[in-house]
């Protein structure tokens, strides 16, 4: 059985650059919001998204990464879940601030 699996930067390489580009769009912010209201494990067609199912993909990638999210394989489904923990220790506060800000 071949297990697949992305790659995601280390808690050390997440930087401030990348995770503010990644934020500035309005529908990865959404993503990232939706993670945050307790949605901590989601996968990628249940978020309500006003984008094609390839653009999507691209704005998921990009947060994963930023080192935003994370993203895991069960089965053929990827879920994605908010790397709450790491940005907090790297950035402190800043998460809440852009989730605060809409």
């Amino acid at each position: 059985m071949v297990v697949r699996s992305l790659e995601h930067p280390e808690r050390d390489a997440i930087t401030i650059d990348g995770v503010l580009s990644a934020l500035a769009d309005p529908v990865r912010r959404s993503i990232v919001s939706q993670l945050a209201d307790g949605h901590s494990e989601q996968a990628c067609i249940a978020f309500d998204l006003p984008v094609t199912k390839s653009t999507s993909t691209h704005h998921f990638r990009v947060l994963r990464e930023a080192g935003v999210i994370t993203q895991r394989y069960r089965g053929t489904a990827i879920h994605n879940g908010l790397r709450r923990e790491d940005l907090d220790w790297r950035f402190p506060g800043l998460l809440d601030s852009v989730l605060m800000a809409g």
